[in-house]
């Protein structure tokens, strides 16, 4: 079936008849629990259901939010919240951005396709309409800058020339058919085969919608190339008021930079690359005082005249490796070792250090304490902690080890 929203892709409101409506559930895209509703199917739709590479549509019947739509076969499958009664004269209303978005985006896949084609031979093996950016997948194993700009200033240049975009209605065996672009149809497809044609530049078998003039578009912005799957490239585009969104978000991040660098946008680039070494000297820095100030707790503990059996310490600036010093300096044949760095009551690194029979024993069972997970090999077990403010209790724990174990340990 050939719905009204691919006979009319610019009709926003549209009133049919309520055929059935059944219980369903609706798993939603990003996980989670299904919502309960209903199946409701119309006479027929302006909400197109998802296919050809362009998301399904969003919308209104009568009051009440449509929240996918599908096809089964010859029938678009609206999911809704709550139930309609099947008879029921009913008004849709679409959800005209969204719809208007995709249309640009289709549109201007099949056009970037076509001239890609024409231009270097590089078919196309796939597309993704994407929330924010789309993709076409070419068969070719790269794609140059140079061949990137030739391509989108020759798309530009058939926007300009408002080239009209018309869709035909063919019989199944037409012999047309054999003549225009396609991945072949679906298995269930039923009813005439629906030929978009870019005039003069293209005809390819599709089930979407599209806008009826490439002006429509407005502009396209190939934003350049990823390596693909299987030795093929991914081209990374946008169509129409996407490339105006970007523009400005675009334009509000350079003023937030101009702002904050206190320079031009021409200087940005220079401004960020000072900072970046900056911090590094400055991380280099502090990584040497840390070392530095390692060196000087672990001398500090075996200065003491009485030597003690545990050692605690916790550090809120401090990782692995300042711990580790501290460890080595200090030596784990004779004392145990529970150091810790990061925030005081949650998230945080730790290391227990000490005689190999004690870490082995205690190592998992600090870590069940701290919340976290860790690993170890003979005298150290180290990971990450969720639990910080537990240390107290791991702290015990240690005390009870040492004033239960043997003389020999």
């Amino acid at each position: 079936m050939v719905f009204r929203c691919q006979r009319d892709s610019w009709a926003r409101q549209f009133a049919t008849r309520v055929v059935s409506c059944q219980a369903a559930e609706l798993r939603p895209e990003g996980g989670g629990d299904p919502v309960r509703g209903f199946q409701v199917v119309l006479e027929d739709t302006i909400l197109f259901p998802e296919g050809g590479g362009q998301p399904d549509d969003r919308g209104l019947i009568g009051d009440v939010p449509v929240l996918r739509v599908t096809r089964r076969g010859p029938e678009a499958m609206h999911f809704v919240p709550a139930a309609l009664e099947p008879g029921a004269e009913v008004l849709l209303s679409l959800d005209w951005e969204r719809r208007f978005d995709h249309m640009q985006q289709h549109s201007g896949q099949h056009l970037i396709t076509a001239i890609a084609e024409q231009m270097f031979g590089f078919k196309t093996t796939s597309w993704e309409l994407g929330r924010q950016r789309s993709l076409i997948e070419l068969d070719t194993p790269s794609m140059t800058a140079e061949q990137v700009k030739a391509l989108e200033r020759s798309v530009n240049e058939k926007i300009r020339d408002r080239v009209p975009v018309t869709v035909r209605e063919l019989a199944a065996d037409d012999p047309e058919i054999e003549r225009v672009r396609s991945r072949g149809l679906p298995d269930d497809h039923v009813g005439p085969v629906r030929v978009v044609d870019i005039e003069g530049i293209d005809s390819n078998m599709c089930c979407g919608t599209h806008v009826s003039n490439l002006s429509d578009l407005q502009v396209i912005k190939l934003l350049g190339v990823e390596k693909g799957k299987k030795n093929k490239t991914n081209l990374i585009f946008l169509v129409g008021n996407r490339v105006l969104k970007s523009i400005e978000q675009s334009h509000s991040t350079e003023k937030a930079l101009t702002s904050l660098l206190k320079n031009g946008p021409g200087e940005h680039v220079e401004a960020v690359k000072r900072l970046q070494s900056s911090v590094k000297l400055l991380q280099k820095n502090n990584l040497n005082l840390l070392r530095d100030i390692a060196v000087l707790i672990a001398r500090d503990f075996k200065s003491k005249p009485a030597p003690r059996q545990l050692f605690v310490l916790h550090r809120k600036e401090g990782d692995s490796e300042f711990m580790n010093i501290i460890a080595n300096e200090i030596g784990t044949e004779e004392t145990l070792l529970f150091l810790t760095v990061g925030d005081e009551k949650e998230a945080g690194l730790f290391l227990l250090a000490g005689p190999v029979e004690a870490v082995e024993n205690l190592g998992p069972r600090v870590a069940e304490l701290l919340g976290g997970k860790g690993a170890g090999k003979r005298d150290r077990f180290q990971g990450k902690a969720a639990k910080m403010s537990r240390r107290g209790e791991v702290e015990a724990l240690l005390q009870e080890f040492i004033s239960h174990r043997s003389p020999e340990v």
